[in-house]
């Protein structure tokens, strides 16, 4: 007999037209298929679906776009806090569920609202503006450099286990001031806590414990990164205050910018209406990563919200206490906004990539730094890398959050690394309200090989003629 309590009758789970059961966010199905079920969801239910998560646990998917926007823009109705979720307060959350680190509050701006909510995003904000963002680029460079120098050679390689899922969190590590050893310790761990594996507590405090130490030494020894500069921020952040963010920055980054680079470098190699349109002179790169922010937004849903009383949403009865998940893949493909889905969305911004409302993600304009300018480097380095099996063969592993391409194998002419001159450090901070901090900046990693001569930015929207893309397209 199974010992699973019974949800509420006013839950999801007894919503109309669950009576043969609800859809799962979690197992084969949502794994396979995430978009499919999406729409086999907004088919059955419209813009707001009952489902379950992990732990076959009631909630509330918002397919709509504007439904999407509703939720995100009003804490009001849908407070972030998840101190509000139902479940979890009348013990039906077990303590080891995966979902852990999306529903255990911690004193972070994600999981506020109102003033206490804009006094740590403000910290966390104004933090991240002392970043010069060309210099971040030159960062980013020199890292996305060191990597291709690492598999030039060889004339093969997984661009996922090589590329995309190192270079994001080689460069936050950086930002954020932790030690360069622990950048492939947190890429595992940060990739493990995403999934929601078993093994997800864990890794969420590997990370706690990292930056619990990375606190400690930034508040004896300051430094020019994110945890000093959030240590001396005029808000007066806590030392938990500081590492929770951190945490959330250093996290957050990390997956949906491995994500954002994995999904455009596949789509380059094997779209030929999105190669037309670069080749054309219709995309430029900048472009490209927003068509695919449209159609592969790096994270497919976000745990979550609670709504604060009794409403309506999308037509749904939504009781007080009910969490309600943002679906920002199934929202981006909402036909009541792309009627098709085919078509170019160049120049258009509104996805939902990056969320929106006062809980929009602070870093994206970080994020697609670096995956712009890490495929740059890339297919600049490495102008004839071709997809190495069939498209049909990729595979992705599927969660809740998100969709990751597990590998993309490609093959080209193998090159030697040229010696490079030594570069000035990349990043320098931007003037600031507060004085800054007297110290030298943090040195980087030496690289395995030397890195490629760092190269500065072009102009928004200007690519060289005859430049990577012509000659990935085999053109002069």
């Amino acid at each position: 007999m199974s010992t699973r309590p019974t949800p509420p009758p006013e839950c999801p789970a007894h919503a109309p037209g669950a009576a043969g059961g609800l859809h799962r966010l979690h197992g084969p199905e949502a794994e396979a298929d995430p978009m499919g079920l999406y729409e086999k969801l907004r088919a059955e239910y419209g813009p707001v679906a009952p489902v379950l998560v992990s732990g076959d646990l009631p909630a509330w998917l918002v397919l709509g776009h504007r439904e999407n926007l509703d939720v995100a823009r009003t804490p009001s109705r849908f407070a972030r806090d998840p101190r509000g979720w139902r479940d979890m307060r009348e013990g039906r959350v077990p303590a080891d569920t995966p979902l852990g680190p999306m529903v255990t509050w911690v004193p972070v701006c994600n999981f506020t609202d109102g003033p206490v909510q804009e006094r740590l995003r403000g910290a966390v904000v104004e933090s991240l503006e002392r970043f010069d963002k060309r210099g971040i680029r030159r960062y980013v460079t020199r890292f996305a450099n060191q990597l291709v120098d690492r598999i030039a050679g060889d004339g093969h390689a997984d661009l996922v286990a090589a590329f995309s899922d190192q270079l994001p969190m080689l460069v936050m590590t950086q930002l954020v001031g932790a030690p360069d050893e622990h950048g492939p310790l947190l890429v595992n761990a940060a990739r493990d806590m995403l999934q929601g594996t078993e093994t997800a507590l864990q890794s969420d405090r590997y990370v706690t414990v990292t930056l619990e130490q990375l606190v400690a030494d930034r508040k004896a020894q300051p430094a020019r990164d994110l945890a000093s500069w959030l240590l001396e921020h005029p808000a007066n952040l806590s030392d938990t205050e500081v590492l929770m963010h951190l945490r959330v920055v250093l996290i957050a980054a990390y997956e949906t910018t491995a994500n954002l680079i994995a999904n455009t470098l596949r789509t380059v190699l094997t779209d030929q209406r999105f190669r037309a349109s670069l080749s054309g002179g219709h995309m430029t790169l900048p472009d490209a990563l927003e068509q695919v922010l449209w159609d592969e937004p790096p994270i497919n849903t976000i745990i979550g919200r609670w709504a604060t009383g009794d409403t309506v949403l999308g037509g749904r009865q939504v009781k007080a206490g009910d969490m309600v998940l943002l679906g920002l893949a199934a929202g981006n493909a909402d036909p009541q906004i792309r009627p098709d889905a085919n078509a170019s969305v160049r120049g258009n911004r509104s996805h939902l990539a990056f969320s929106s409302g006062p809980h929009e993600c602070p870093g994206q304009d970080i994020g697609r730094a670096i995956a712009d300018t890490g495929i740059e480097v890339l297919l600049d380095r490495l102008p004839d890398v071709r997809l190495a099996i069939d498209a049909s063969e990729l595979r992705w592993h599927g969660t809740l959050m998100s969709r990751h391409l597990l590998s993309l194998p490609v093959r080209f002419a193998p090159r030697p690394v040229k010696d490079a001159q030594p570069q000035p450090h990349p990043y320098q901070e931007q003037p600031a309200a507060h004085p800054p901090v007297p110290s030298a900046p943090p040195v980087p990693p030496a690289p395995l090989v030397p890195p490629q001569p760092a190269v500065a930015p072009a102009p928004a929207g200007h690519r060289r003629k005859g430049g990577w893309w012509h000659r990935l397209l085999g053109r002069r």
